[in-house]
């Protein structure tokens, strides 16, 4: 029998999911619900006043990135700019080629319009994009010679992200960017442009774009303890692309729709936070991580890390291990009565139960995805909220085992390497 906690805490370790809204960050955006809610469009004040501040927002952004306002383009959230990116180059710049290089561990906002351009053509009918995927190591990381080894002169767009939802790896974006200006250089030429969604990276990782040689960049708020459903894309100067959002022409026609002002002062806020204590908060979450793992592999047997070991090629806060002979969204759940909140390698759905992507580049078997948990740390995480996990975890794995197919007999026991 599993056993009962005398008392349910809350313990939150799903922050790579999204993240709560600072009390900093809440208490300047609470005037532009009420007092400040002027449209950035309108001549009069209060839209003076609020395009103003969108204004200074541009300004707090792009000199934390080593920008210019001009090149802040502000969104709906990471999918919006990712998808904005991707189209925006291929509607662009499909006259000069069609052909993109991504990897095969990016989120879905890269993934699914990358295979939507390669199968429908732009307009319908016309030949697609062909995307070609280059494969990554068994911790997840590219190469940034076999990247460049892919370019070819019809080679519009490279889009690589900054750092892993799941796994944590950090890409070496900064590298695969002076490859690419190497073959800019060699071939006289502007193409291929570079795009790095960097999300997950903005807590913890320089983002100053200069040294990363990008030409957009995404990033959102709701990863960087600032509201949801506002973003931003980074576009360099000179790099022409083409909206996916028609309407009133706002952010430079490239993103119509009234600005979300109270959103924006937010993610400003939330970014300018986020980039301050990076350094600081990424050694507390790092010794958290280790610590956290250092448990696990002390107490429970049969397990993996995915990805990078603990230390600069990983996301500080980022933990995921495979747990065999066990269910992902079993163990989910029953640390969900502990109130334990976490997130697991496969997505399930009423049809299917699909392992992750990320989890299968990376070479890994069928179980090992199914068997995977990510443990994501912030702000609110301590030592005692990982004791409290361990407390219960070894007992939940040992009685889901017991439970498992594998031990009942029913099927063939997984070869685990």
């Amino acid at each position: 029998m599993l056993p009962k906690p005398k008392k349910v805490q809350e313990v939150y370790l799903d922050h790579a999911a999204t993240t709560y809204v600072s009390l900093e960050v809440f208490k300047v955006m609470k005037p532009y619900f009420t007092e400040h809610y002027g449209n950035p469009s309108s001549l009069y004040r209060l839209g003076r006043q609020a395009n103003q501040t969108l204004l200074e927002s541009r300004k707090i952004i792009a000199g934390l990135i080593h920008a210019q306002p001009g090149n802040i383009i502000f969104t709906g959230g990471g999918t919006e700019s990712d998808n904005l990116a991707i189209y925006g180059i291929a509607r662009a710049h499909e006259q000069k080629g069609k052909h993109i290089i991504s990897i095969g561990i990016e989120h879905h906002a890269v993934l699914h319009p990358l295979e939507d351009l390669k199968k429908a053509g732009l307009p319908a009918g016309r030949q697609g994009f062909e995307i070609t995927y280059i494969k990554v190591d068994k911790n997840g990381l590219v190469n940034p010679a076999e990247v460049a080894k892919a370019i070819r002169p019809d080679t519009v767009l490279i889009t690589i992200m900054y750092a892993n939802n799941e796994i944590g790896v950090v890409e070496p974006i900064a590298e695969i960017g002076r490859e690419i200006l190497k073959y800019r250089k060699i071939h006289n030429t502007t193409y291929p442009y570079f795009h790095t969604d960097a999300c997950q990276a903005a807590g913890y990782l320089d983002l100053d774009v200069e040294k990363l040689h990008v030409d957009l960049m995404t990033v959102n708020g709701s990863k960087i303890y600032g509201p949801k459903g506002v973003g931003f894309l980074y576009l360099r100067n000179g790099v022409k692309i083409k909206p996916i959002i028609l309407g009133g022409g706002q952010e430079r026609n490239l993103r119509s729709g009234t600005e979300n002002v109270a959103g924006i002062v937010g993610l400003a806020k939330a970014f300018e936070l986020a980039q301050k204590n990076r350094v600081k908060e990424s050694d507390r979450v790092q010794k958290l991580a280790q610590y956290l793992w250092q448990q696990i592999e002390a107490k429970i047997p049969k397990i993996k890390l995915n990805g990078p070991e603990i230390g600069e090629g990983r996301l500080p806060n980022n933990l995921n291990v495979t747990f065999m002979d066990v269910e992902g969204e079993a163990l989910l759940l029953y640390l969900d009565e502990y109130g334990i909140m976490c997130s697991t390698g496969s997505a399930c759905t009423s049809e299917s139960l699909e392992p992750s992507h990320v989890l299968r580049a990376l070479g890994l078997p069928y179980e090992y995805a199914h068997g995977s948990l990510r443990f994501s740390l912030g702000k609110v995480n301590t030592k005692a909220d990982l004791d409290y996990l361990m407390k219960y975890l070894p007992e939940i794995i040992k009685v889901l085992r017991e439970m498992s197919p594998v031990n009942l007999g029913t099927k063939k026991h997984a070869q685990y390497k």
